[in-house]
């Protein structure tokens, strides 16, 4: 099927625009190997081609559908299948066991080794607080915190070659943490 993205643009009008939705799709059309269209939409100066697409302006948005629909349509076998292998994957009874018991997960996304749905929807999220706190905050995420830490994102050549350019992030949060000043 032919996809066209469109999604916020930077503040320079041409690349991607910090905007956690627009990556998770960005994201999910990647992993799916399905070959699409990025268009990057200035929020200041849209087309009236944008606008009859899209009259209500929300970005990002697809030509043909939303999530559930590309993976309902884009499934296997021809197109990867995205969906949590386990659907309960956040689950845990402290009482009456100790890390030890318990082990320490040694996966490397939400639900296992693959990047999923899931996936999708947090990082663009936390790699956005990551980015804020380090600025404006001087704090980064500790590489022992192995269930928040970023790294095998980082690792992810869908997941990198989707964000946002950092000082995207940055100038989007400025006035913010200066209000929390």
């Amino acid at each position: 099927p032919q996809v066209e993205l469109f999604v916020k643009a930077s503040s320079d009008g041409a690349k991607t625009g910090n905007c956690p939705f627009s990556q998770r799709l960005f994201m999910l059309l990647w992993l799916k190997r399905v070959t699409f269209n990025v268009t990057t939409v200035d929020t200041k100066r849209r087309t009236e081609t944008v606008q009859k697409l899209c009259p209500g302006g929300q970005l990002p948005f697809l030509l043909h559908g939303t999530e559930e629909f590309l993976e309902a349509l884009l499934s296997p076998p021809r197109y990867p299948k995205l969906a949590a292998l386990n659907p309960a994957w956040i689950q845990h009874s402290w009482k009456g066991t100790s890390a030890e018991d318990e082990g320490i997960s040694q996966r490397k996304f939400l639900d296992g080794n693959e990047l999923t749905l899931a996936d999708c929807n947090l990082l663009p999220k936390l790699h956005m607080a990551q980015v804020v706190c380090k600025k404006y905050r001087g704090f980064s995420i500790p590489e022992a915190f192995r269930g928040v830490h970023l790294s095998d994102a980082y690792a992810r050549e869908e997941f990198t070659s989707t964000r946002p350019d950092d000082e995207e992030i940055e100038l989007a949060y400025e006035q913010v943490t200066k209000a929390l000043k």
